[in-house]
């Protein structure tokens, strides 16, 4: 039993290690959910409101694409990202 907590849970930290990391500080208000091209397929991020810290998407990659309201925006993994009215920057 041991040995298969132990399977997941080094099942668990492989997922996060190879999911598209963004360190991100949100200046808004607001929870932001935007739509992600990574490797061909789209996927959602989420961004907390009035806040730092970095969002996971899944699969690993070196780049990404991010749709807001203010169009689309290229990011590199671990590319922190400035978000302010809905919109995102590169710090």
């Amino acid at each position: 039993m041991k040995t298969f907590v132990m399977a997941l849970l080094f099942l668990f930290v492989t997922n996060i290690a190879s999911a598209f990391t963004v360190p991100y500080y949100n200046k808004d208000s607001k929870t932001y959910t935007f739509e992600v091209k990574i490797n061909g397929s789209t996927r959602e991020i989420t961004f907390k409101a009035s806040t730092s810290g970095s969002a996971h998407c899944p699969p690993s990659a070196d780049k990404c694409e991010i749709k807001t309201s203010c169009g689309w925006v290229e990011v590199k993994n671990g590319q922190k990202v400035i978000i302010k009215d809905g919109c995102i920057t590169i710090a």
